[in-house]
């Protein structure tokens, strides 16, 4: 073995003085689904329960290797990169200095901040990213410190590249995958899991899952070039990049643009709680982009074949629970929201309750407006259990004479009042 995948090799070989091999597992219930063999490397059991950590441990070592004076080390994130450094710093035993964004939510704070103990300090500076980003790179040039790029970087995309060299180890004797599905965020886990498979001839054809609102991959293969979005969707935070790294996209840019998939958010969201309640595996929207792009085929174009899913991480806030259940329920269609104009009268809302079906529930119900003498518009949050139910509440509103509009997939409105 040569070249790049012997470099990764040496990565991974050094990797193991860290963490093991994270598992490769065939999934019963995905595989039964769709009816293929369907594979969950599972990178949201790594130390820091994401990939992460592997392209910082192999920045530091590649940089350590050619300079071991290096006693600085610096990084803008608000997320995994940030826990993979500090993690990394700890584990050698040099400074970091970690930038986060002035909103980034006290549990990654805190993550970053024991998985790095005495040898990182935390600096929240800026409300966006790009703030932060500055400022990290401003203290990392008057300080002599070294920047450790998310992604954008070769020796980055070596270690990201670690994984598919366990997945080629950990398939099972003289089967290898037909499709390999990539989360895109950065591009460095794609740049490096591509380059390794077509460096050792592997004939796996790939297919990426990059976040609908953050979609700077797909535009940027449309393109012919990297395109840097106007703005991003931060839902999917582990993928939601405004621009694909240079050096990513040089070597991902021969992909053809229908080999992307853009899921959408709300989908996502769906599939989190599909994993949570019939697996029990808690992912971060990021670590659920691959298994939800099942969902774009056809069971017939996915029937007997052998499939690897880049699980990248499960770095879950719980408190973020009831919005993915919400986004859920409204993606699945279970779950609606309506403005209705609603007399001002008594037994109005005996009436209006004695629409709904054994099936159906009252999720929220707020006046938006009640000056007016004969009617006030009310915001109905409506549940069910079947989604086909709202077609006979519909029938049941039109034939009563209700007035009402269904906001739930207004943007706009539903952004400011839901």
């Amino acid at each position: 073995m040569t070249g790049f995948p012997a470099d990764v090799s040496r990565a991974q070989e050094a990797l193991r003085a860290l963490f093991p091999a994270t598992p490769l597992q065939l999934n019963d219930y995905l595989s039964r689904k769709y009816g293929a063999r369907i594979f969950l490397k599972r990178e949201d059991l790594s130390p820091v329960r994401s990939y992460k950590i592997r392209g910082a441990f192999n920045f530091f070592r590649k940089t350590l290797a050619a300079d071991d004076s290096a006693s600085l080390f610096v990084c803008a994130s608000a997320g995994n990169h940030a826990q993979g450094f500090a993690w990394v710093c700890r584990h050698l035993g040099k400074r970091g200095v970690v930038f986060m964004p002035v909103t980034t939510p006290q549990q990654k704070i805190d993550k970053t901040r024991m998985f790095g103990g005495d040898m990182v300090e935390i600096r929240l500076v800026g409300d966006f990213f790009d703030d932060c980003y500055r400022a990290a790179q401003n203290f990392a040039f008057e300080s002599n410190g070294l920047m450790v790029p998310p992604f954008d970087d070769k020796d980055i995309i070596e270690g990201q590249a670690t994984v598919a060299a366990e997945i080629v180890a950990q398939m099972p004797r003289g089967l290898m995958p037909d499709l390999m599905i990539l989360p895109v965020g950065g591009g460095g886990l794609a740049a490096g899991i591509t380059r390794y498979f077509a460096e050792t001839k592997a004939e796996t054809q790939f297919v990426f899952a990059e976040p609908a609102g953050a979609a700077s991959f797909s535009r940027s293969l449309a393109a012919g070039k990297r395109i840097k979005l106007d703005n991003v969707d931060n839902f999917v935070d582990g993928a939601a990049v405004g621009e694909i790294g240079k050096e990513n996209f040089r070597l991902l840019k021969h992909f053809r643009e229908d080999q992307v998939k853009l899921i959408p958010e709300n989908r996502l969201c769906a599939t989190m709680i599909e994993l949570l309640n019939v697996e029990g595996i808690v992912l971060e929207p990021a670590g659920a982009l691959a298994i939800d792009t099942l969902k774009d085929f056809a069971r017939k174009d996915l029937k007997g074949k052998t499939i690897v899913l880049v699980v990248t991480g499960g770095n879950f806030d719980f408190e973020r629970l009831p919005d993915v259940k919400e986004r859920a329920l409204r993606y699945d269609g279970l779950k609606k929201y309506f403005v209705f104009r609603f007399p001002q009268r008594p037994g109005a809302l005996r009436d209006f309750l004695g629409l709904l079906g054994p099936e159906d529930d009252i999720a929220r119900f707020e006046y938006l407006k009640k000056s007016a003498r004969n009617f006030g518009s009310v915001l109905i949050g409506i549940e069910t259990r079947n989604a086909k139910n709202f077609d006979v509440l519909r029938k049941r509103f039109a034939d009563g004479g209700w007035a009402y509009q269904d906001i739930t997939d207004n943007e706009v409105l539903a952004g400011l009042i839901i």
